[in-house]
Formats: structure tokens, C-alpha cells, sequence
């Protein structure tokens, strides 16, 4: 990289990453970010938490959002934003997803990447139907194989998953041994054992 500062920049750091990240076809790194304005990547990122706080200042509310997710940034417009977003563009409402899709879902979400088998033994039944139905809905992605026997397919969630559910990164996530107290208040039972949450 060149000696190039920001003050050489045609606007503010923050400014001309949104321009950057409002003109690409997707995702991108901030390395990207950082060849492409020629400055070293602590100075992006530290102008990218600027433009989140910017973002997220509950006194100007904004229509758009940084996304974060596997290393890489994004704009997308805020979850608030969404019913108005969907009757502009002519979208149905989302489709509610069934309860095995929201299982399958978790299981990658916390537990990712993850693979076919792994997720069958955690729901107990197998997950075929299922898994491509995510796939063919972008909420999950293939992103290799485990190097265990017969190479599994490993699975993430996508950036579409994060918006599906109005999540700027899954460090939003709620924890899971919260999500399991949850679920056995909801059924009645007692609260898992950390063995039992594991």
C-alpha cells in the first residue's frame, strides 16, 4: 500500500466506505475495502464501527444497516424497514418457515459450520427435505467438506438468514443455554444440566 491517508480522500473514511459497500453486487471484506482505498485495514475497520454507531444512533434513526458475517460487510436496509421494503419491491410477506426449518436453522446458526450427519443426530430424524429447502431459500450455504469419513458437506447460514431474522451479525444471537432455559420454561420441565445445554 501507498503512504495515502484519509485526508487524501475525496470525502470523510466513513463516507466513501458507504459509497463503496452501496455499489457492490455483495459481501465484501474489509481487506477488499482496504486495497481498494489503499489505507491499512485497522483504519477501515475502526471507520466501519464509525458508520455502525452512525447507523444505529437511536437519535437519527437510519434506513440501512451494516451487516457482518464470516469476515465480510454489507449494507442492508433495517429490519424495521422490512413491511415497507417487501410493498415497494412487490414481495409477499416471508413465508414462515416450518418448525423443522427453524431447527435445522439453530443447529447451524450455533453450531456452524456443520454438517448433514451431525445435525440429523442432534433433530433425531433426518434432515434431506429439509436442508435443501434452506438451500434452495439462501438461508444456508454449502462451504466445503469436513475432513472426517465420507466428507460431509459443511453448512453455514448466509447473510439472507441474518435479515430473514432482523440480525446485523450473529453475535445478536441470543446464547444458546438462554434459548434452552427457554425452551424448557415454554414445555414445562426444568432447566437443562450444562451437560444436557452441551
Amino acid at each position: 500500500m501507498s503512504d495515502q491517508t484519509s485526508s487524501e480522500l475525496p470525502l470523510p473514511l466513513p463516507a466513501c466506505l458507504e459509497a463503496l459497500l452501496f455499489v457492490a453486487p455483495g459481501s465484501v471484506t474489509v481487506t477488499q475495502l482496504a486495497v481498494a482505498l489503499d489505507l491499512p485495514t485497522p483504519q477501515i475497520e475502526a471507520a466501519l464501527r464509525q458508520l455502525e454507531a452512525q447507523y444505529n444512533d437511536p437519535l437519527r434513526p437510519a434506513g440501512i444497516r451494516l451487516q457482518r458475517l464470516h469476515g465480510r460487510v454489507q449494507l442492508t436496509s433495517a429490519p424495521e424497514s422490512g413491511p415497507l421494503v417487501e410493498r415497494f419491491l412487490g414481495l409477499e410477506a416471508t413465508t414462515r418457515l416450518s418448525r423443522a426449518a427453524l431447527e435445522t436453522l439453530a443447529i447451524i446458526a450455533y453450531k456452524e459450520p456443520a454438517t448433514h450427519p451431525y445435525i440429523d443426530s442432534i433433530r433425531g430424524v433426518n434432515s434431506d427435505g429439509v436442508i435443501k429447502s434452506l438451500l434452495s431459500k439462501g438461508l444456508i450455504q454449502e462451504v466445503g467438506r469436513a475432513e472426517t469419513p465420507g466428507r460431509p458437506i459443511l453448512y453455514t447460514v448466509t447473510a439472507d438468514f441474518l435479515g430473514h431474522f432482523g440480525l446485523t451479525s450473529l453475535e445478536e444471537l441470543p446464547s444458546l443455554e438462554a434459548v434452552l432455559e427457554a425452551n424448557a420454561s415454554e414445555a414445562g420441565q426444568p432447566d437443562p444440566t450444562p451437560a444436557e445445554a452441551a
